[in-house]
């Protein structure tokens, strides 16, 4: 025989603190495909700064064409991260995507999904933190085939950097950027750079350079950016987050930008 229970529950003192994200919060649009950005956020967020993610549909294919076909569900993936709390910033997390599609348009797009959140894009990170650095002069190491490296040149031209070469390794497939090894990253940014280079940069958020940066900035002894550092350092300043962390190359060690972009 079942005994029937009343179920009365007292008024209860709740306590109630900060939450994950009592310092600020952001937002990332990741490609669907990606298998490196997600861990990276986590481990350059420091503690204060909630991180939310959602997913555009991306294929497989790092190509011009399939870059651009991220915008069709840009908003709606904007619109998908904590809509009932908005982020203070949603950025779109994708180096080539935003070269290829524009940075304005991305931020229109973010603002159409989530108009309360301020929109950001990678590769305005990478900007912010080059100019931060007063890095001129630079290399350029990428992943990427060439149709998208000529216009990650003209855009960084256009920029006003004096970009003195950029190379790519010739992948086109992003299921497998995540499986290109630390060590390989930095034997082929080292392999570019130049006693007259400025800075090292390391294009694209699906590489694992983040494990190497530090040794390589140690080695060429100079600056090295690379996007997820560039984008998290640059999120954070631009949501009033001026934390330093060691570890990740000396920009992260900057508390503000310098002229920050606007898009």
């Amino acid at each position: 025989m079942i005994t029937r229970q009343k179920v009365s529950s007292l008024n209860q003192q709740v306590q109630y603190g900060n939450t994950y994200g009592y310092l600020g919060s952001l937002g990332f649009v990741v490609m669907a495909t990606d298998t490196v950005m997600q861990e990276n956020l986590r481990t350059l967020a420091p503690d204060g700064v909630s991180i939310s993610v959602a997913p555009v549909a991306s294929p497989n294919e790092i190509t011009v064409e399939g870059l651009r076909k991220h915008i069709d569900t840009m908003a709606n993936a904007a619109s998908l991260i904590q809509p009932d709390a908005p982020p203070d910033l949603i950025c779109y997390a994708c180096t080539s995507g935003s070269i290829v599609i524009g940075e304005h348009t991305v931020a229109k797009q973010i603002r159409l999904g989530a108009p309360k959140s301020q929109p950001m894009t990678l590769v305005t990170g990478v900007i912010d933190g080059l100019r931060t650095l007063n890095a001129k002069s630079i290399v350029v190491a990428t992943p990427y085939i060439d149709e998208v490296n000529k216009l990650e040149y003209r855009f960084m031209t256009n920029q006003g950097f004096n970009v003195l070469d950029i190379k790519g390794m010739q992948i086109d497939d992003g299921s497998i950027m995540g499986k290109i090894t630390p060590g390989y990253i930095k034997e082929f940014a080292l392999s570019l750079d130049r006693p007259e280079a400025d800075a090292i940069f390391i294009s694209c958020g699906g590489i694992r350079t983040i494990d190497i940066l530090q040794e390589i900035e140690e080695e060429a002894n100079k600056p090295v950016i690379c996007s997820n550092q560039a984008m998290m350092w640059s999120c954070l300043r631009r949501i009033n987050v001026s934390l330093t962390v060691k570890g990740y190359g000396r920009l992260f060690e900057i508390p503000e930008i310098v002229d920050p972009c606007s898009i």
